[in-house]
């Protein structure tokens, strides 16, 4: 049973690998695989002792911190599903998600979230505190549960009754909503673990490997791809200390604790690229692998990236309802890695089905669909969703794709987001490869608009790179030379910055909507500037 669970897996890991590093956090500690294991232990049977029963929905938010990885690897343990919110919600965003997980606890940092405790206030939801003061510390809970006065002592061998079963509902997350209404993603100790394996295999992650968390724990990316699997091999991660991604102590972390890989979003990827070429480092660490996933990354981004720093980069594919790996490039060792591909399928089936659910042959578009152990069963009280998401047997992506002869997958872009211009299909991440392969580019999204004549029209944003001189109209002279005409964009809007979600994704959709807003403007000044 353990090896179909997350938690049994990790148990087994601290009795593998005790003394070896798990987390560290610079300027504060370190604590070994069988350290965090005992403040987890200690932790869920605490939680248990307050009540917390199997199913019950423990909401956490919290920057990241070893002190959100302790309570929700806790909160799995107890058998309960935790459910991690971004802590820059407004109170009435804390309020929505608190409602629609049905969460009974709200958990935070010792410093607390007011937006948060606002909505748990409202929803008579208990707020509890978690704290680790140091690393001999036992972990410190705030006495406010509401049937108990204080911290309730917990039965000594409460930990070994505790059996975690396969089907235990150990996650919830919302998808983005970047469409519609956000939709709830359960996923199982079998989802969690399923996927942990898989980035384990395709990555070769073992007990040697060290990575620093540049993105969010309460995504799934950052939480499976980065924490989740590397503690799930053995391994080591850091958490910066800011509590979040900085690009000024981003290296000094990756040497200082001997990092060999890490995971981001091109977002960030090219914030790093950024401050390499104005203030390159002295020496750089060796790494076996760069990833990179949630977004496309360019072709020339990533040979830009390969190039700065001696390592393959390694553009993957995922989605919360697959528990976040679907599809990755492999190692060099395994295979080549195709720029512009996200890579075989990794632990799964995947097939490209057309609208009536047949196969479709290689190199032939249609719709990527998935199924397998990683995969959630289906979204929170939303039938009409399931139907529609789960035809034919197979999960649907909703993105459209094809697979090339050697099974590589090759992403057109999300089926809402295609251009249909005058019934020629446009695919934004096609133009934006094309945007970022001008060297003064340093970020470019592409995406459609209302136009009279036909249907649509194809407008982009870019952002220059620091000290470059570009316009509007070398923009289009570039496009023009590598574009089909029908793709080139009729409107470039030069800008500083453009909208992104918590975790670094731009959203075509919010893009579109924003410069539409400001039509009549030839420059825009900075999101919430």
């Amino acid at each position: 049973m353990e090896n179909l669970t997350l938690s049994g897996l990790l148990i087994n890991v601290a009795a593998k690998f005790p003394s070896r590093r798990a987390i560290s956090v610079p300027g504060r500690f370190d604590l070994s695989h069988a350290r965090l294991h005992q403040l987890v232990e200690r932790t869920a049977t605490r939680l248990v002792a307050a009540g917390v029963q199997p199913g019950d929905v423990i909401a956490l938010t919290f920057p990241n911190s070893v002190e959100f990885v302790i309570a929700f690897l806790a909160v799995i343990r107890a058998r309960a599903t935790a459910a991690p919110l971004n802590p820059a919600y407004t109170a009435d965003e804390f309020q929505f998600y608190l409602s629609d997980s049905d969460s009974k606890i709200l958990l935070t940092s010792k410093q607390g979230s007011a937006p948060a405790q606002a909505a748990a206030s409202k929803l008579n939801i208990p707020h509890v505190t978690v704290a680790l003061p140091d690393a001999d510390s036992d972990v410190a809970l705030s006495s406010s549960l509401s049937q108990y006065e204080s911290d309730p002592e917990p039965d000594p061998n409460l930990s070994s009754k505790l059996i975690n079963d396969p089907s235990d509902i150990s996650l919830f997350l919302h998808t983005s909503g970047t469409t519609s209404r956000p939709k709830g993603v359960p996923l199982t100790q079998l989802n969690l673990v399923s996927s942990v394996n898989n980035i384990k295999s395709v990555y070769r992650i073992t007990e040697s490997d060290s990575t620093v968390i540049v993105l969010p724990l309460f995504h799934v990316h950052g939480l499976l791809a980065g924490l989740l699997s590397s503690v799930g091999a053995g391994g080591a991660v850091t958490l910066p200390a800011a509590g979040r991604f900085s690009a000024s102590t981003f290296w000094s972390d990756m040497k200082n604790y001997n990092a060999t890989w890490y995971t981001a979003v091109p977002t960030i990827h090219q914030i790093i690229l950024d401050r390499h070429l104005n203030s390159p480092e002295p020496v750089y660490p060796r790494l076996r692998f760069i990833r990179s996933c949630s977004a496309a990354l360019a072709p020339s981004i990533l040979a830009r990236l390969e190039e700065a720093f001696g390592a393959p980069v390694l553009e993957a594919y995922a989605m919360t309802e697959a528990s976040h790996l679907m599809a990755s490039n492999p190692l060099p060792q395994d295979g080549p890695h195709v720029p512009g591909s996200v890579g075989k399928p990794v632990g799964q089936e995947m097939a490209i089905l057309d609208e009536n659910g047949k196969p479709q042959e290689a190199n032939a578009n249609g719709e990527v669909c998935i199924r397998g152990p990683n995969v959630t069963k289906g979204y929170k009280n939303n039938p009409e969703a399931n139907k529609s998401a789960f035809q034919f047997g197979w999960f649907h992506t909703g993105d459209l794709g094809y697979l090339d002869s050697d099974g590589y997958l090759h992403l057109v872009g999300r089926i809402k987001e295609l251009i249909n211009r005058g019934g020629e299909k446009i695919s934004p991440i096609e133009v934006d490869a094309v945007l970022l392969s001008h060297p003064d580019v340093a970020q470019a999204v592409a995406f459609g608009v209302p136009d009279d004549k036909y249907g649509e029209e194809i407008n982009c944003a870019v952002i220059p790179r620091e000290g470059a001189n570009i316009d509007e109209s070398e923009v289009s002279r570039h496009c023009k030379t590598n574009l089909a005409g029908f793709k080139v964009p009729k409107k470039v809007f030069i800008t500083d910055s453009l909208p992104k979600t918590a975790t670094g994704k731009i959203q075509r959709r919010i893009v579109a909507e924003h410069f539409l807003a400001q039509i009549s403007t030839a420059k825009f000044p900075k999101f919430g500037a």
